[in-house]
């Protein structure tokens, strides 16, 4: 609902503040008397089109704030929660600034936002119907949520609207997944030639984990070959050519061991260490000989070593890779060919799913446009009792149900949606806003909006000039109409028929006032006689009389049909 309008320096307005309740609320005035800047004003803080020329003479910039108090599940709510802005007791603000040079910026709750923002707000809160720039309905992307909106409040649920968006996430998931199998194999079959000669040359070549550091090592100890020989024939004739170390030692053991037991336990630990001894020169004559014996004999061995690290080496270059990954890289190709061998049998069961989920979702959109062509009927049918009353008796509303083609099927079904409009007996229909106009337009919205009321969830509905070439009983049936639909909703109307402002809830004058060689616009809210007034002005022109204002009374205390 739309609680309060700031407007500062827009063309003859200085300063003005309106405070705003809900139901019907009433803006009458002379032509000229500034109604429209009123709107004007309110379209810019909901983002619409701004220039300097706005501006009140003698100032350098307008700024225009709205106030909304939003109803706790409104849709506004999920926009200000992706753009982390809080509300502050359920209200929200949008205000707009505009320099004289044309540029705007644009706030939200005092928190700087986007233009684009501030118009996606707006068509969120006001929808407007008239003389100025439309929003909602008018827009044939919004017909299929209407539609929609109608159909389960009336039918009491949204189970096909559920089961068609459950539908089509799985045929898409479905879908998805064999798009990406069949992009794989395809990738795999151009390159099988390839990865077949990769394996079969590492096959050749069996790299193993560690052999790189492995031959690092042998390579180096075969070029020092006979160094290492010369020191080990020479360690091992030292410890057991012509002193025998280990038998010495083993003979010192056993001489001190007999003498032991009659030295009171002060040879024990010459013993022990003697023992030791003998034990680590035997360990040690022993790692000498099987050095020895592992020096390999074979004079190409280190060519051998040598070419099997430069093939490893090359094959590591040549897959980009190191080379202790090689054999790791030789599994992952293998598993590649496999997924060719096994792929196709994949993609086979893959688009089995696909074509069971595709018929699920056809069969689930399918029940949706059966249902919506059933509300359809029943939408066409209330709006055509409300055309007659508001002087709409010659033309048809129809609802177009059609079948969109595939590229444009989604998570909503496979239905394009249009609320079409002929104004004549025998004239083809066509697009609400193409058809009809001015007065007409605002008529059919206003026949539209009262048949789909309480299924929608906009805060205001706004219409300008909707009484425009109408009086008498057709204004009338405007007036009960608007006043039936802000029971559901907060309906603004801009009038200069009696029948509709004899209807309002509330009611606001707005007139010129001259002063200082300066003209103004001000807004004043009508209570009692003063609204009496302003009606009975509006029944009898400039000089009001009595019958005018009895009139104005009966049409106020009139009861609503």
């Amino acid at each position: 609902m739309l609680t309060h309008l700031s407007i500062r320096d827009v063309v003859i307005v200085d300063r003005l503040d309106i405070d705003f309740a809900p139901g019907l609320c009433v803006l009458t005035g002379e032509t000229g008397a500034g109604k429209s800047i009123v709107l004007d004003s309110l379209n810019l803080a909901l983002g619409g089109r701004a220039d300097g020329t706005l501006i009140r003479p003698g100032s350098d910039k307008l700024s225009v704030s709205a106030s909304f108090a939003l109803p706790a599940k409104h849709p506004a709510r999920a926009v200000l929660s992706d753009q982390d802005i809080a509300l502050d007791d359920d209200e929200l603000v949008l205000r707009r600034v505009v320099g004289a040079d044309g540029r705007s910026r644009g706030f939200v709750n005092d928190q700087p936002v986007s233009i684009g923002l501030l118009r996606s707000l707006g068509d969120l809160l006001v929808e407007v119907h008239g003389q100025f720039e439309t929003h909602g309905l008018l827009d044939p992307s919004t017909h299929i949520d209407a539609l929609d909106a109608f159909r389960t409040s009336a039918k009491g649920g949204a189970a096909a609207n559920e089961a068609c968006a459950k539908a089509w996430h799985a045929w898409r998931e479905a879908h998805d997944a064999l798009k990406t199998a069949q992009d794989t194999l395809a990738s795999a079959l151009a390159e099988e030639d390839l990865l077949r000669h990769q394996v079969s040359e590492l096959d050749t070549l069996a790299p193993k984990a560690g052999e790189e550091a492995k031959l690092a090592d042998a390579r180096t100890a075969l070029r020092h070959g006979e160094q290492i020989m010369k020191a080990l024939v020479e360690a091992k004739a030292a410890v057991t050519e012509g002193n025998d170390v280990e038998g010495a030692l083993r003979t010192a053991v056993n001489k001190i061991a007999k003498a032991a037991p009659q030295s009171g336990g002060r040879l024990d630990s010459v013993v022990q260490a003697l023992e030791r001894a003998a034990i680590e020169v035997g360990e040690a004559v022993h790692e000498l000989h099987v050095a020895f014996d592992s020096l390999d004999s074979d004079p190409h061995a280190l060519e051998k070593a040598e070419e099997r690290l430069f093939a490893l080496k090359a094959a590591a270059r040549k897959h980009n890779t190191p080379v202790d990954d090689l054999a790791n890289l030789l599994e992952r190709l293998k598993t590649r060919l496999a997924a060719i061998d096994n792929g196709a049998d994949h993609v086979k069961k893959l688009a089995t799913t696909e074509k069971t989920a595709r018929l699920a979702f056809e069969q689930a959109g399918k029940a949706l446009s059966d249902a919506r062509k059933t509300a359809a009927k029943s939408l066409d049918k209330l709006v055509a009792k409300e055309l007659a009353p508001l002087k709409l008796d010659k033309a048809t509303f129809h609802t177009v149900v059609a079948a969109k083609p595939e590229t444009a099927w989604n998570a909503s079904g496979v239905d394009r949606i249009a609320f079409e409009v002929a104004t004549n007996p025998g004239m083809p229909p066509g697009p609400l806003d193409k058809i009809a106009s001015g007065g007409e337009l605002a008529r059919f919205m206003l026949a539209l909006k009262v048949v789909l009321a309480g299924s929608q969830d906009r805060a205001v509905l706004i219409f300008d000039e909707v009484d425009a070439g109408i009086s008498g009983a057709t204004a009338n049936a405007v007036g009960e109409r608007l006043a039936r639909l802000a029971k559901s909703a907060q309906v603004m109307v801009v009038t200069h028929a009696p029948q509709v402002a004899a209807r309002g809830d509330h009611h606001w004058r707005v007139s010129k006032v001259s002063k200082g060689g300066q003209t103004t616009t001000k807004v004043e809210q009508l209570d009692g006689t003063a609204r009496r007034e302003e009606i009975a002005r509006m029944l009898a022109g400039e000089k009001v009389t009595d019958e005018a204002r009895a009139a104005a009374e009966s049409l106020m205390s009139g009861p609503l049909s």
